[in-house]
């Protein structure tokens, strides 16, 4: 077990007054917690939420020549479902999950709280949310995958089956590729998750129409 003695850095943002929904932002690999501020800023949503966006570790990646930057995990090879970095996503979920105990301690409900996360952020948000003791209030996963796949089924918490998940991949993604996601959401429905899908005319990115889905989805889980 994976101890975590201080928090993220990470940036804050209420939408209004006295919020009682958090969303727990991840953002992608080589970025920051500044990446999605300008988008979530686009939302509108019918509550007051408090965004959290950490800033990941800052660690050498392997398939970027051992470059040190924000990573939530290391990457070995061009196909990133391969020689996975269980120790450092397994360090990523305990860091993820002493923001979820941050908010709980502020009075957020469980199921209060919603994970989000693109590329690497979003493959963290999915592997925290399917281990949670409690079900949270959804898990928004962009442009991403499933990691640990192989070991989900043996690590996965009574309950947490309820808790409803949003997808949405580019088809031409060439950095997580459209077949990857789509395998990972077949997996996570094998798994009895009851997961929304979309699907985009895009690349590595977020769209429009995808913002527009996800405010809808999101107004959806606020209540």
């Amino acid at each position: 077990m994976i101890t975590v003695t201080d928090l993220l850095p990470h940036i804050t943002l209420e939408s209004g007054k006295q919020p009682r929904h958090s969303i727990i932002w991840l953002h992608g690999l080589g970025a920051d917690g500044q990446d999605f501020v300008p988008i979530v800023e686009k939302l509108s949503l019918p509550v007051a939420v408090r965004f959290i966006f950490p800033h990941a570790p800052m660690r050498p990646v392997t398939i970027n020549g051992g470059y040190v930057m924000r990573a939530w995990y290391d990457i070995a090879d061009t196909a990133i479902d391969a020689q996975q970095d269980e120790t450092g996503i397994r360090a990523s979920q305990a860091e993820i999950e002493a923001l979820i105990a941050q908010e709980m301690s502020r009075g957020i409900e469980h199921d209060n709280i919603i994970l989000a996360g693109f590329s690497q952020g979003g493959a963290i948000a999915l592997h925290t949310a399917l281990r949670q003791t409690v079900p949270l209030g959804g898990v928004m996963a962009l442009s991403t995958y499933l990691p640990l796949a192989d070991r989900a089924p043996d690590e996965l918490q009574t309950g947490i089956k309820i808790t409803p998940v949003f997808m949405g991949h580019g088809h031409s993604d060439t950095v997580v590729p459209f077949g990857l996601g789509t395998a990972s959401r077949d997996a996570l429905i094998q798994l009895g998750y009851a997961v929304e899908w979309h699907e985009y005319a895009m690349q590595h990115s977020v769209c429009e129409q995808e913002l527009r889905d996800i405010e809808v989805w999101l107004t959806g889980q606020l209540n």
